[in-house]
């Protein structure tokens, strides 16, 4: 591929041009002060400070009308909801486009080091609500649909998320990106652009987990920009000979190449014209349809080529179950990481810097293992094509990649069979270790990147952790477990320096301001300041501390949690056909179904109470706190056990809510197809919010952050993120309980060796159990492999915790009684959430890994 760009105006400023038309306006000139100038207001300023798109409302509706005429080939009084979304979006991108450009422009002339964010996930949510906040154009466009007839909330819902992540990893790469943008940092995401997503998500009549594709593509993306003319060619199978030159070079031939097609998505910043680009990848065919095999007769012979490319980037995380899936998903993971470096390199040259170089003007984060294939396939580019000594590749390599760790779960770190992946390592490693700690073979095996086994499969966090300049966790407690559990070798031989932290953060954007616009604007109201000065510095929020004691503050800040509940309810009646109380308090549990996470502790929480309220007189209950409790989350589909846990929640709502004697106090809900549109709704109307891992197994956790930005309270463990929120926002407004984690591991030794029965030690859990299995809930029968998860072997110590987890949920019932000091328990939560800012943890990045530094977008 060639550039269009000359190599001899890199780095240099443009001529000088006076008033050149531009799609917004004309390039300004500067004053005095060498500010600029706009001679025909073309620029101006929003009601919160920050220069805006040059809009005006007759400017938003004949942009959308030209769209629906020329774009959409429609009339604006023949087009739905739907139609109204297409035109609207592409209006925006019209405005966008403009702060894209001048921004790749203006790295390009700059060329300043960039970081790059590898992610197998990116679950960004939907782009019309932020793009319009970011570009300062969400009134206008309220306005000017208004005046063409349209709803801006109904035209909102008709986006679909982007199905290009499940959990809190493809959430946290999302927020990194915004705040990248807005803190002007020279950042691109490099992801796979997945035609179904993970699956959409149903619930069977018998409470199961149904799996469907999720056709999010099905309708035009107006986000996404094919780049027909950024592709790669991406090789598998075939085979590697070695060059007879003493250099170790080898010639890759033969097998299987695929091509790696480029869409690019705007990133806008908020409060600058800085707009950052997300590059995905979508698996092509090299040949396509083959003619021959078709003309002989052969019709699955002549597509199987195409089909066979396709299916890499079809869905995430193809079932690795199989020897056909972990197969799939090892071609995918090599296929993004490929093209990427390809597309990295091929930008750094056009620099027409040295190879040696490289360090110096590319940094790329490796978030999790999935992309850490990339650091073998540096090593083979810079060996096999730039004709580099190993040792001097090695350190290119190891001075470029970072690596982020988000989990201490031996069973999460992946590893993948030798004969996949035999043709791609460094093979060095081992011996340097043996160099530093002489016959400790011990040392040896525990850190070397093969584990023994049949077959050998290879380590990628160890991989990882030897490719990269730095490590880092994502919490102060999960930095300090990777440091002395499973990379405790890596410390003693590399050094402690090379291992750091830094705290999971979440853009107070989407996760305050657009997901909860109310409560955005009593704080702007209450604080006197302009939106932008908060919500790109969340530490003013501490500024909100006085006003808890402000009587009729807390009445306007109570009466905004019950409108975000009954919007909530309305959403829940309008999609599920099911109605909500709100006169209750909402108690949510939200993210990924695992064991570790432990929705199982909360649902037989939610029995417990049950039974409680059942035995209560009618007199009795009327004292006690009513409770809707809602689950969302889905189970990996070659999860046998989180589905159970999943087909026990939907069957105990079921009872539950039928059952005359207690519907009125307690309620339960599960929520199917998660996604972040239905997190915007549930997170703001809740009043606590459960976060109730093993202690030692939560990385970070992102969702307890936005809960409590929201003002909703935490109810965890002492794992995690929990920690440092508590140490913020003050453990008299947390509710902690179960064990800590030094003391987890003699437990679970006690439950192999020294087993106490159930009844014994939890008689409460047993009859619950039982009660299960004895058919309450529906077929006893069914659940007692998820049962028998926690009689025999409890692993993750629900049985443990369980009392004091009940404990816990009586001591929430006690302090909501008072719900005056409830509320002010609430106000200082969110006032005391500014460290949790992803602004904050991307300057870390920044500053501490990245060596980057901010770039002033110019206007070209």
């Amino acid at each position: 591929m060639t550039s269009t760009i000359d190599p001899k105006t890199i780095g240099k400023p443009a001529r000088p041009r006076r008033h050149v038309r531009t799609l917004t306006g004309y390039l300004p000139e500067k004053d005095a002060s060498g500010r600029d100038k706009w001679p025909r207001g073309d620029e101006k300023v929003w009601k919160d400070g920050i220069r805006a798109v040059d809009k005006d409302v007759e400017d938003v509706t004949k942009s959308f009308v030209g769209h629906v005429q020329t774009s959409l080939a429609r009339q604006a009084y023949n087009i739905d909801n739907l139609g109204a979304y297409q035109a609207a979006a592409l209006s925006a991108r019209d405005d966008l486009l403009v702060n894209w450009n001048d921004t790749q422009m203006t790295y390009t002339r700059k060329a300043p080091k960039r970081a790059y964010y590898l992610s197998l996930e990116f679950l960004m949510g939907r782009t019309l609500d932020n793009a319009l906040l970011n570009l300062g154009l969400k009134d206008k466009f309220r306005e000017g649909v208004k005046q063409l007839g349209f709803n801006i909330e109904d035209i909102l819902e008709q986006e679909r998320d982007a199905a290009l992540g499940n959990g809190g990893l493809g959430r946290l790469a999302a927020c990194y990106l915004d705040s990248s943008a807005s803190q002007e940092l020279p950042l691109w995401g490099y992801g796979l652009r997945y035609k179904y997503g993970i699956f959409q998500q149903l619930i069977s009549p018998e409470g199961d987990q149904l799996e469907a594709p999720d056709p999010w593509l099905d309708n035009q993306n107006p986000w996404e920009l094919p780049r027909l003319d950024v592709t790669y060619d991406v090789r598998f199978y075939g085979h590697a000979d070695r060059l007879n030159d003493g250099t170790g070079r080898a010639v890759w031939q033969g097998g299987q190449e695929v091509l790696a097609l480029a869409y690019d998505v705007m990133i806008p910043g908020y409060g600058t014209k800085t707009t950052n680009n997300l590059r995905l990848w979508e698996s092509k065919p090299k040949r396509g349809f083959d003619l021959n095999s078709f003309n002989a007769g052969n019709y699955e012979g002549a597509i199987e080529a195409s089909n066979s490319a396709q299916a890499i980037t079809s869905v995430l995380y193809p079932n690795d179950h199989t020897s056909f899936g972990k197969e799939l998903r090892l071609k995918q993971q090599y296929f993004w990481t490929a093209a990427s470096l390809a597309d990295i390199l091929r930008r750094f040259k056009n620099l027409q810097k040295s190879i040696h170089e490289f360090p110096d003007y590319v940094a790329i984060q490796l978030n999790d293992t999935h992309p850490t294939l990339a650091i073998p396939e540096l090593m083979r580019i810079l060996i096999d094509d730039e004709d580099l000594k190993w040792d001097v590749a090695w350190t290119i390599v190891t001075n470029t990649f970072f690596y982020t760790n988000h989990t201490v779960l031996p069973e999460a770190l992946e590893k993948w069979p030798i004969p996949m992946l035999e043709h791609v390592l460094p093979r060095f490693f081992l011996q340097a270790v043996e160099k530093k700690f002489p016959g400790d073979r011990d040392r040896l095996a525990r850190m070397s990147l093969i584990e023994e086994g049949t077959p050998k499969q290879v380590r990628m966090a160890n991989l990882a952790c030897i490719g990269s300049r730095k490590v880092n966790g994502v919490a102060e407690l999960h930095s300090e477990l990777v440091r002395t559990t499973i990379l405790k070798d890596f410390v003693e031989f590399f050094g402690i320096s090379k291992f750091g932290n830094v705290t999971n953060g979440i853009t107070p954007r989407r996760w305050l301001d657009q997901c909860n616009p109310e409560l955005s604007a009593l704080i702007s109201k209450t604080l006197k300041l302009d939106k932008v000065e908060w919500l790109k510095d969340l530490t003013k929020l501490e500024g909100l501390l006085p006003f808890a004691e402000d009587k009729a503050f807390r009445a306007e800040w109570a009466a905004i949690k019950q409108r975000n509940k009954e919007r909530l309810a309305h959403h829940v009646q309008t999609t599920l056909g099911l109605v909500i109380r709100t006169d209750a308090m909402f108690d949510v549990q939200i993210k990924r179904i695992h064991e570790y996470k432990r929705q199982t502790l909360n649902i037989l929480g939610v029995i417990h109470r049950y039974f409680t309220l059942k035995s209560m007189k009618p007199a009795e209950r009327k004292k006690v706190n009513r409770r809707v409790v809602f689950f969302a989350g889905k189970a990996a589909p070659a999860y046998f056990i989180a589905k159970l846990t999943i087909r026990l929640i939907v069957n105990v709502a079921r009872v539950i809510n039928a059952d005359p004697d207690t519907n009125e106090y307690l309620q339960l809900y599960f929520l199917p197809d998660y996604s972040v549109s239905l997190a915007e709704v549930l997170i703001p109307a809740s009043d606590i919010s459960q976060h109730i891992s093993t202690a030692g197994t939560e990385a970070s956790g992102t969702s307890n952050m936005k809960f409590c930005l929201n003002g909703g309270l935490l109810l965890g463990t002492v794992d995690g993120a929990n920690i440092e929120i508590a140490e913020e926002v003050g453990e008299s407004n947390v509710f902690f309980f179960g064990h800590l984690t030094p003391a987890v591991d003699d437990l679970r030794y006690q439950h192999l060796y020294h087993p106490v029965p159930i009844e014994q030690k939890c008689p409460a859990l047993a009859h619950i159990l039982n009660q299960i299995s004895a058919g309450v809930f529906g077929d006893g029968g069914v659940y007692e492999p998820l049962l028998n998860t926690i009689r025999q072997s409890d692993y993750y110590l629900i049985t443990d915790d369980f009392d004091s987890y009940i404990a816990a949920l009586d001591m929430v019932d006690e302090a909501y009684l008072d719900k005056e000091e409830w509320v002010k328990k609430s106000i200082r939560t969110t006032a005391k959430m500014g460290k949790f800012s992803s602004d904050r943890a991307i300057n870390e990045y920044a500053d501490s890994y990245w060596n980057i530094e901010p770039v002033a977008v110019q206007q070209f």
